[in-house]
């Protein structure tokens, strides 16, 4: 575990990068356009190209070395974050959207080749420790990104700030460039076991959908998730501005602050619980999770006072944290040659569902209060949750931790050869 500590410090840097990327991206953007229309299609191409990028990625990631993808993808956004800087004030315009393709390419394909690669880096039996280490990075790195922007920002300038936010790319691939870690398993070749045949991966996917149907629900609940997370995000700025008009900043800082508080508290009870037991937690445990993530959303705009909603916003953290390490965790235990692509297959899903429910969150919110639009949204993932946790107690499968737990699992073994 060693090594993999040096890689989620890169990791957290690069994610601050993307942190600090997000807000300084958006409003440079607004700014040098003037356009509304313009900030909304910068993140609407960044959006698209990451669903694209999911089932690309998944495909690249089944056929070549996993971590020379992480550290290109890393190396291709600081160098379309200098490119830009480089270039005359009139050709930046078209080359923002040329950075919202890359930027949204590469942090996709980054992340679903770090996912696939976690139970070969570390061994499959610390993988739920890995992923917990790696969201504590990330939500660590949320907060300072967030945080930091701003100041950066208005006290130093966008040059600055991109010269910032490339150089933690460069941190990041140069970290992982000098550590001797195996991202695939020893079994596959170097092209991947699954390109050895025409249509392997296809026959792959199909073997998964019809021999892992709890998997594909867990995939399903992750995208109508990710509607109930834009509804949150889109809402948050209108209902902070409903508290204090004054100063909607302030309820929007403790909002993510406690959020991410939460997540790592999260992480801390999940490492210490799989080193007590030497035990992984679920699929039940994963829908009940996400079920108290959006309950707790909800309630987050119920119009509460602030304790009880900052207590509330710490419990929707930490139900999204265990949530995440349940979820990539599970989808992990699917031998190496078809993760790849069922992980290109969750990370498409999950931002489809994520850019969907942002169009559908900006309409409600022209006609409903942020109450009603979250609700509604968090209230379609609970449904979805509840039938999940329904479909799992009716099949009686053994939820021991640790263990393959369905029937598709020893399917996907049989395909394999």
């Amino acid at each position: 575990m060693k090594h993999f500590r040096l890689l989620v410090l890169g990791n957290g840097v690069s994610a601050y990068g993307s942190y600090l990327n997000m807000v300084a991206l958006n409003v440079f953007v607004y700014d040098v356009t003037g356009s509304a229309l313009a900030a909304g299609l910068f993140m609407a191409v960044r959006l698209g190209t990451s669903v694209g990028a999911g089932f690309v990625s998944g495909r690249l990631v089944s056929a070549y070395d996993r971590k020379r993808l992480i550290i290109g993808a890393d190396l291709g956004q600081a160098l379309a974050l200098l490119v830009l800087l480089l270039a005359p004030e009139a050709g930046r315009i078209p080359l923002l959207y040329c950075l919202a393709v890359v930027t949204g390419g590469c942090s996709t394909l980054s992340q679903v080749a770090l996912r696939s690669s976690i139970p070969e880096i570390v061994g499959a039996e610390h993988r739920t420790r890995a992923n917990s280490l790696l969201v504590t990075g990330r939500s660590l790195a949320m907060i300072a990104g967030f945080a930091s922007a701003g100041v950066v920002v208005a006290q130093l300038g966008y040059t600055a700030a991109f010269v910032l936010d490339a150089g933690t790319f460069l941190v990041s691939a140069s970290v992982l460039l000098v550590l001797p870690i195996r991202t695939r398993a020893r079994s596959e070749g170097p092209g991947g076991a699954e390109e050895g045949a025409p249509g392997a991966g296809r026959r792959s996917l199909r073997l998964l959908w019809a021999g892992a149907p709890v998997l594909m629900a867990m995939i399903a609940v992750r995208a109508v998730d990710g509607l109930g997370s834009s509804s949150h995000n889109v809402a948050l700025p209108v209902y902070s501005s409903l508290l204090d008009p004054a100063h909607p900043a302030t309820f929007i800082s403790q909002f993510w602050a406690t959020w991410a508080v939460g997540t790592i508290i999260a992480q801390q009870v999940l490492a210490r619980h799989n080193r007590r037991t030497g035990r992984t937690l679920g699929e039940r445990a994963f829908a009940v999770g996400a079920c108290v993530m959006s309950g707790a959303f909800i309630i987050v705009f119920s119009g509460l006072p602030t304790v009880p909603t900052l207590a509330t916003a710490l419990l929707a953290g930490a139900a999204d944290g265990v949530t995440e390490v349940v979820y990539v965790s599970r989808l992990q235990l699917v031998p190496d040659e078809q993760r790849g692509r069922l992980f290109g297959l969750s990370a498409s899903a999950e931002n489809a569902g994520f850019g969907l429910g942002m169009l559908i969150s900006g309409s409600l919110l022209e006609s409903f209060s942020p109450f009603q639009v979250v609700a509604s949204l968090h209230g379609l993932a609970i449904v979805l949750c509840l039938a999940l946790l329904t479909l799992l107690v009716l099949r009686r499968s053994p939820d021991g931790p640790g263990r393959l737990r369905e029937t598709g699992d020893a399917a996907v073994r049989e395909g394999r050869g």
